[in-house]
């Protein structure tokens, strides 16, 4: 029974620790965007990747997407949704920087800022694995609240 207990202890404070982290991240991740949609805008559009008609919408829902998520993790309101919303975001982010990658453009993720410089190839790979690293957080969390009611039920 200890052990079951330690476990549920382990996964509760994972939950925490992660959902904090992630939130801070996007909370950190939307402020200059929300306070800036215009120069956003032009980092969506330096992308190359969304039709023109499609950049301002992008630009101006994605921080509030971004806000929502963050928030919600933070809270632990509705905290399974935003952790999906976080990896669906992050597998979006990462994509899109591979395939810019692939095609040369070595161009700023504007993930925390407004720029849209060009940087250099090793800038865009650490970019990945930061990116990567939240998306593991992020699934390892859904995975943590997926099997966590599952663990509160007699056998």
């Amino acid at each position: 029974m200890k052990r079951i207990q330690r476990k549920a202890l382990l996964r509760s404070r994972l939950e925490i620790i992660l959902s904090w982290l992630l939130g801070a991240v996007f909370l950190v991740a939307c402020r200059e965007k929300l306070m800036e949609p215009a120069a956003f805008a032009q980092v969506i559009h330096a992308y190359q990747i969304l039709p023109d008609f499609l950049i301002n919408a992008a630009a101006v829902l994605l921080p509030w997407l971004e806000l929502l998520a963050g928030i919600c993790l933070i809270t632990g309101f509705w905290r399974s949704g935003a952790a999906a919303i976080c990896a669906s975001l992050m597998a979006v982010f990462i994509s899109a920087s591979i395939f810019n990658l692939a095609r040369g453009l070595n161009i700023s993720c504007g993930c925390f800022s407004n720029t849209t410089e060009l940087v250099t190839s090793t800038t865009v790979i650490f970019t990945l694995i930061r990116d990567s690293f939240f998306l593991d957080a992020a699934l390892v969390l859904i995975w943590i609240l997926l099997i966590k009611p599952r663990e509160m039920t007699p056998a």
